[in-house]
């Protein structure tokens, strides 16, 4: 989403995962006001669906294999459309990675608010989601970086505190994060060498 808090809806492709209905109309209608192309299908999605911008999907009669992707991991923003508010229905659509609902019957209003809600959301979630991997990422690396920094210590006679600053001015050099210089380091890069007499 840009700064400023606006979409650029007038590009967007929406999907409504929904059988024919009058809500259904209401909410098209409300999508297309806002240069949002639509397609609505039912009962499925399927891979040509996986490039659109956003889902809107029935919560009331959706159903497991809906989707062309594992429940909770859509590649854009989900919009729950919710008729009946049975705890079960509600799960099932926050199962389905749901970022924002629209109450049915659907009138002339909500989809706006809907649509900036569940990328706001969608974005949050994507970026935690790279966070995670990324610190799982440096976790799994922390043995080599320990290598990397015991092998400075005994092939360069450096301490401990030495040894990293080696490390991280190689990084910095190379344009590398620590982990990659670590690797580089236990691989004894030839280039890391000519390094070696400037530090």
């Amino acid at each position: 989403m840009s700064r400023s808090g606006h979409l650029p809806l007038a590009s967007w492709r929406a999907v409504i995962l929904h059988r024919e209905h009058p809500s259904i109309d209401a909410l098209r209608r409300q999508l297309e006001l806002l240069h949002i192309d639509v397609v609505t299908v039912w009962p499925q999605l399927d891979e040509a669906h996986a490039t659109a911008d956003v889902v809107f999907f029935d919560a009331d009669m959706g159903h497991d294999g809906q989707f062309p992707w594992p429940a909770g991991y859509a590649p854009m923003p989900m919009i729950a459309l919710i008729g009946t508010e049975a705890p079960g229905r509600v799960q099932w659509a926050l199962a389905q990675g749901s970022n924002a609902h629209l109450l049915k019957p659907i009138g002339s209003t909500g989809a706006y608010s809907a649509l900036l809600i569940a990328q706001h959301a969608w974005e949050m979630a994507r970026n935690q989601a790279n966070d995670i991997r990324t610190l799982e990422d440096r976790l799994r690396q922390r043995p080599v970086v320990v290598r990397a920094v015991l092998k400075l210590i005994q092939g360069e006679g450096l301490d401990e505190a030495g040894a990293w600053k080696r490390m991280r001015r190689i990084a910095m050099d190379w344009g590398m994060t620590i982990e990659e210089t670590a690797e580089a380091i236990c691989r004894d890069e030839r280039r890391l060498k000519g390094g070696n007499e400037k530090h």
